[in-house]
């Protein structure tokens, strides 16, 4: 019980930050007329969106749980599925303050390959969404607008920011509709945070580090335990480091940071509950897991 308690202090200590940021990020989205977001990340989609998509959850100085608010908030906005996936899988370790915390941990060169390889599998899996959209084998997004004819993005924001005004009202009305809006979130980063101390309570750390070996059994178990871990990117990204160095396993570390994106039980919720689709949501992993384990396998072939 001492564990599960601290444990959940912890946790809860590690997340709430990111959590509140991604209020003020909900709030400040819902402010945005649909138009800039669509015009942001491309109406279509092809390419061009999801690369605009990657790129921005890369950008995103956000951790996995506060991520989760913005990118629901993003296909209520008219998001394709595709560019919301995308959007996830790249954000939750890739911002740049956890950036210079991995490359301090495990170098700059491991910590560049890792970005890339991180940024190839969201791209494939927002294309490979938006492919099984078209096919009609996953729901279009209801939200999804088009930009008005002659649409400018930066002139239209000017004219939108020199018409608003700043005022105390609006800004509270705004951090209000940013807590209202993010309580399906919370709900379910509550539940993880219980099951991920639960596991603390019951499985010794020692007896990961014995499994975490560079071998095909070893990088199954990391994805094993990447799914039912809850942990945010603030502690995934030590733990990657402990696999990396401790065990001799890069592979595992790329599969546990990008393992716990995939497979991660509150992104998955959140999506059902975001997409309205059950069927959307577990394709996620379905996609994205067996790029993680080929990608991860191909690392430690070249490190060997």
């Amino acid at each position: 019980m001492q564990t599960l308690n601290h444990s959940i202090f912890e946790l809860v200590n590690t997340v709430w930050w990111g959590v509140v940021i991604g209020m003020i990020m909900i709030g400040i989205l819902g402010k945005v007329p649909r138009e800039f977001v669509m015009a942001a990340l491309g109406t279509k989609t092809g390419v061009k969106g999801i690369w605009r998509a990657t790129f921005a959850g890369i950008l995103l100085d956000l951790c996995s749980h506060g991520i989760l608010m913005v990118a629901a908030k993003l296909y209520e906005r008219g998001a394709s599925a595709g560019q919301v996936m995308a959007f996830l899988v790249a954000s939750p370790w890739n911002s740049f303050s956890l950036t210079l915390i991995l490359i301090a941990l495990i170098g700059i060169s491991w910590t560049v390959a890792f970005i890339l390889l991180s940024m190839v599998i969201a791209f494939i899996t927002g294309v490979i969404f938006d492919t099984l959209v078209d096919k009609s084998i996953l729901p279009k997004n209801p939200q999804q607008i088009d930009i008005p004819p002659g649409f400018q993005f930066w002139r239209e924001a000017k004219q939108e920011l020199s018409a608003t005004s700043f005022t105390s009202e609006f800004i509270g009305n705004m951090l209000v509709s940013g807590v209202k809006d993010s309580r399906m979130v919370v709900r379910w980063i509550l539940f993880g945070v219980i099951l991920a101390s639960l596991v603390r309570a019951f499985v010794s750390p020692d007896q990961f580090e014995l499994i975490f070996g560079p071998t095909l059994l070893g990088l199954g178990i990391t994805l094993f335990v990447a799914t039912i871990l809850e942990v945010c990117s603030e502690g995934s990204t030590p733990i990657a480091a402990d696999i990396l160095t401790r065990a001799g396993a890069p592979v595992n570390s790329f599969a546990f940071l990008m393992g716990g994106v995939a497979t991660d039980y509150t992104e998955i919720m959140v999506l059902k509950d975001a997409t309205k689709s059950l069927k959307t949501a577990l394709f996620l992993p379905l996609i994205t897991v067996p790029q993680v384990f080929l990608l991860g396998w191909l690392i430690n072939l070249s490190a060997s």
